[in-house]
């Protein structure tokens, strides 16, 4: 949905559970100035009766442990920067989590432990590219889970222009319980994720979006149920293949890497100059590290030629936030790129074949017959952002990373 990763992008992707790697040269690779230790205060020596009462221990209670953030020196917090930090395990587990609070909270069934799991928290937005379904369900999740969504827009704060990316991680994260970054770089995301003290969450960057695939997988796994799960790492779509017609960008990347390790298969077509880069192609292969039956991943220039036997159509915009200049260009290049019945049949999709989109849609990118047909799945997968947002909040945040 955002600008694609250069060729010559050169980071290489971290193990799990770990943040991913950043390139060189970013002003939060300095060595770290330490703060000197801050003692803590001894109330307790100077108690006087009305500090005894139990507001104000309350108070020093909270002043304490806003200190100990502030300063503590234990083990970084669990991030989740893409669809590769996470097992195929603990994706499925995610997907099945989003499916189960849907079900629960649509039937008002809403689990005590979900309801309060962000009581008392806030939650920091950090957003520098404007959004719709990303703001939205993100505000949605932390009020839905009973904690304080804190919106931070370009206008009131510039990551790494008036201030270091540490010094805006350090801040933040010690006033906050988690950080929701929507940037354009990946390497702002990782930033604030290597100096914070509390868990970041890409909602979206020039190379990622794991909420988007979150949502994208549970859509899915509504949309072709299984008769029989093997194991938690199972959602059942294993065989299942994925036509992604259009621009490699970031949406894809992630997609491709969570078809990986759920065992889908990925056929991408897109003109010359325009598929996945060579860099990001390492980063999916790698996904199939320790997967049983991982899905496989091919590229070509013909539409029809990656709409063969495919069960899902899939497309995003050609011209993402920051490309404008290049619109003209690149609606010449797409030409013939168009979701449309006709396409689907000439390529030979499969005969109950659905079609997915991120939004927003513009109609060259696929025709109304396809967007606002049954076979549409799009309003449903927007929806389901909710969904994703609410699990990884519960994974990361809540349960601190334990998924």
């Amino acid at each position: 949905m955002r600008r694609r990763a250069a060729d010559s992008c050169c980071f290489q992707h971290a193990p799990v559970a770990a943040v991913s790697p950043v390139r060189s040269g970013l002003l939060h690779e300095l060595p770290a100035v330490r703060s000197p230790p801050v003692a803590s205060l001894q109330l307790e020596s100077f108690e006087s009766p009305i500090m005894r009462q139990p507001a104000f221990r309350v108070t020093r209670q909270a002043f304490n442990g806003l200190q100990s953030r502030a300063y503590s020196q234990s083990a970084g917090p669990r991030h989740l920067m893409s669809i590769a930090d996470l097992t195929p395990a603990e994706f499925a587990t995610l997907v099945r989590n989003a499916a189960s609070n849907k079900t629960a909270v649509k039937s008002g069934n809403v689990p005590p432990a979900l309801a309060s799991g962000l009581k008392g928290e806030t939650v920091a937005m950090m957003f520098s590219k404007r959004s719709t379904r990303t703001r939205v369900s993100t505000e949605a999740a932390v009020a839905m889970m009973g904690g304080h969504p804190m919106f931070l827009g370009k206008d009131d704060i510039q990551l790494g222009v008036n201030e270091s990316l540490y010094d805006t991680s350090k801040v933040i994260s010690s006033m906050t319980s988690c950080m929701v970054a929507r940037v354009g770089p990946h390497s702002d995301v990782a930033g604030l994720a290597k100096d914070s003290s509390v868990p970041v969450i890409n909602a979206l960057s020039d190379d990622y979006h794991p909420l988007q695939i979150i949502a994208d997988f549970l859509t899915i796994h509504e949309s072709f149920p299984a008769s029989k799960i093997s194991d938690k790492a199972d959602l059942g779509v294993t065989g299942l293949k994925v036509a992604w017609i259009g621009d490699s960008n970031n949406v894809l990347f992630d997609l491709a890497i969570g078809c990986v390790k759920m065992g889908v298969d990925i056929a991408v077509a897109s003109p010359t100059g325009y598929g996945i880069p060579n860099a990001m192609k390492a980063v999916v292969s790698s996904a199939a590290n320790g997967v049983s039956s991982p899905g496989k991943l091919s590229e070509t220039t013909i539409p029809e030629e990656a709409i063969k036997n495919a069960d899902i159509l899939v497309t995003d915009t050609w011209v993402s936030m920051g490309q404008e200049a290049e619109t003209q260009k690149r609606l010449k290049a797409f030409a013939g790129y168009q979701i449309t019945n006709d396409l689907a049949k000439r390529g030979g999709a499969k005969e109950g074949w659905k079609f997915m989109h991120c939004l927003p849609r513009h109609p060259e990118e696929v025709h109304d017959e396809v967007f606002y047909s049954d076979r549409s799945l799009v309003f449903p997968e927007a929806e389901n952002r909710l969904w994703a947002a609410v699990s990884a909040l519960e994974g990361f945040v809540v349960n601190k990373g334990k998924i």
